[in-house]
């Protein structure tokens, strides 16, 4: 915008006094006519120097969004809930180690009681300074632990540092104690809350209300993927979609569209939703996200954004500024270096001592299976590892001798996918056989071929020769890590997955494996094993 030059300014008298006129019969109150006159003299009389003005930008409007969501009731209950149990814990965890350390850890009673006063509230400040208290850490994911510990790493770092400044004697021990032992118990505390959280989702509460914006068979995937794990907490309500296409998939499903992608702020606040979900399309890219970012400010609605990148989370994805732009940067995955070093070693230590630990077990089961009907205790078959490379992978024989000829009369009774064909009521399994599969016992002598370098504790499902023929590029990718003895399809329904699901489920493995995810699948194989859904 560029000002009046000196020419153009003589004609703003008339301009003004013409628009002076216009309003002189409303109620817009205008100064009076002396200062109007005076003002004009100073600007035609002013030295005038042409020059680039910027336009200031006004306050945004009024929200579009509709008024500010308050937080549901079940959302501030929770969070009391945590928060009490992080103060008792705390004060528990004090209490027995000051009975372990005595009055003797500390200088005077008077710093022993402000001590016991104190330490509550320093691990809730520290709790709350990381963010284990946000709704990001709520319910799903392992953001919340991780915090956690941080949470940990910042009250022993304070507690020391004044300690230390205001010289208050008090035994290192006691510090060094006290705070690790309230990490521990915070984890397993919060763990037990998330589960009871996860109950009630899974029984239709607590659940937040979402709209669903996009491409129809993209909203058909996220509330698939919603309705497979209600433990995330979010229920998609209704569905905007791009103007041209029915939504008669959608409605099929059991999910109304509401309209299009320019009637979202009119149905967040005819539903009431507390979230947006917006999927990646090009509709909804670009202008048209920042738009609706604008219209959602103020409102308290949660906005969340697929990237477009489904199998790819976690640490691989960043956001980096480039020449003033935000932009998502994926990492590659890592397939080799000093964590696949540190993966393999912890697998084969720890394979090493779960067979030390099992083996009465192991010994046990081989006698059980060879008195069953004296075959062989051992089940040898042909499977591809790592790079395509074949391996034996060792289990305990389940079914009657012989049963591997009879597998192509297995999958044309039930017309199931070869790749993954199991029967449930295989007449092929053995009394026994049923026991061990569905205790998933028949999986130990895999620990051997942990130990030995061919699997590791946690990986893709060992494919068959047969099936890595049928492999597309996609599918392929699964061979750039070693199999394993579980994994997310151990998890996640093991038989009862189909085709398409188990390789998404490993590809997502592949793409985004961690040490930490691993510990976390671990630790969910147990309870898996517990609830044995799908082992047949």
């Amino acid at each position: 915008m560029i000002e009046l030059t000196s020419m153009g300014r003589h004609a703003l008298r008339p301009a003004v006094e013409r628009i002076g006129a216009d309003l002189a019969a409303t109620s817009v109150p205008l100064p009076p006519p002396p200062a109007i006159s005076a003002y004009l003299d100073d600007v035609e009389h002013a030295e005038w120097t042409p020059r680039r003005v910027v336009p200031q930008l006004s306050a945004p409007a009024t929200v579009r969004g509709g008024t500010r969501r308050t937080r549901p009731g079940w959302l501030v209950g929770y969070r009391m809930s945590q928060v009490t149990c992080d103060a008792l814990i705390m004060m528990v965890v004090a209490g027995c180690t000051l009975f372990m350390f005595g009055p003797t850890s500390f200088a005077s009673s008077d710093l022993l009681i402000l001590t016991a006063l104190v330490l509550p509230v320093l691990w809730l400040a520290c709790l709350a300074l990381v963010g284990s208290y946000g709704d990001k850490a709520t319910g799903v994911g392992s953001e919340e632990f991780r915090l956690i510990g941080q949470a940990g790493l910042l009250a022993l770092g304070v507690a020391g540092f004044l300690s230390f400044s205001l010289h208050l004697n008090i035994s290192r021990g006691f510090v060094i104690s006290v705070v690790p032992a309230a990490t521990v118990l915070t984890l397993i505390v919060r763990y037990l809350l998330r589960q009871y959280l996860h109950r009630l989702r899974y029984a239709g509460r607590c659940l937040k209300v979402a709209v669903a914006v996009g491409r129809e068979d993209a909203v058909l995937d996220l509330v698939s993927q919603l309705r497979d794990e209600r433990h995330t907490g979010m229920r998609i309500v209704a569905a905007c979609i791009p103007r041209g296409q029915s939504g008669k998939r959608l409605m099929a499903a059991g999910i109304p569209v509401a309209g299009t992608l320019d009637d979202v702020p009119a149905v967040i606040e005819r539903y009431a939703a507390e979230t947006i979900a917006v999927t990646s399309a090009s509709e909804t890219a670009g202008v048209y996200l920042r738009r609706l970012s604008w219209e959602l400010e103020g409102s308290g609605v949660e906005l969340l954004v697929s990237p477009g990148l489904v199998e790819v989370a976690g640490p691989r994805l960043h956001i980096r500024p480039f020449i003033g732009l935000p932009l998502l940067q994926l990492e590659e995955p890592e397939f080799g270096g000093r964590r696949r070093l540190i993966k393999g070693a912890v697998d084969r230590f720890l394979a090493a001592i779960a067979v030390v630990v099992t083996l009465p077990v192991l010994l046990g089961l081989a006698i059980a299976i060879w008195l069953d009907d004296r075959g062989p205790v051992l089940f040898r078959q042909e499977r591809i590892g790592r790079n395509g490379q074949p391996f034996s992978m060792y289990k305990f024989r389940s079914m009657r001798v012989g049963a591997d000829a009879e597998h192509a009369d297995m999958v044309a009774r039930i017309g199931a996918d070869p790749q993954l064909a199991k029967d449930p009521e295989d007449p092929r399994v053995t009394r026994l056989g049923r026991v061990l599969r569905r205790l998933s016992l028949d999986e130990l002598p895999q620990l051997i071929n942990i130990v030995n370098g061919s699997m590791s504790l946690v990986g893709p499902r060992p494919p068959l020769r047969s099936e890595v023929a049928l492999y597309d590029h996609s599918y392929s990718r699964r061979l750039l890590v070693k199999p394993g003895l579980t994994g997310l399809w151990q998890i996640s329904g093991r038989s009862n997955l189909t085709l398409e699901e188990s390789v998404r489920l490993d590809l997502r493995y592949v793409e985004n494996w961690s040490l930490a995810l691993d510990a976390l699948i671990l630790w969910k194989t147990f309870f898996a094993l517990v609830r044995p859904d799908g082992a047949y």
